[in-house]
């Protein structure tokens, strides 16, 4: 059995606060926004507050940033 399986391996339902967040339905992770692909709740670092939504990396932040903010390609 895998760390998302048995009866805490739901997707949990989280508000996403600024510098925290917080579990408003219980469970083991949540989806990127962007990849899809399943994060552990101890290992949540990125997240919008505007958007409500998780990343699963840096990377997947930036890229939600910058297609949601298209005038950011831009900058150099």
């Amino acid at each position: 059995m895998n760390r998302f399986e048995g009866p805490g391996g739901r997707e949990a339902r989280i508000r996403y606060l600024d510098g925290d967040f917080q579990v408003m339905t219980p469970g083991a992770f949540v989806r990127c926004a962007v990849t899809g692909d399943t994060i552990p709740l101890d290992e949540l670092k990125y997240w919008s507050v505007a958007r409500q939504e998780p990343y699963a990396s840096a990377n997947a932040s930036l890229s939600r940033e910058i297609e949601m903010n298209p005038g950011l390609r831009s900058r150099g």
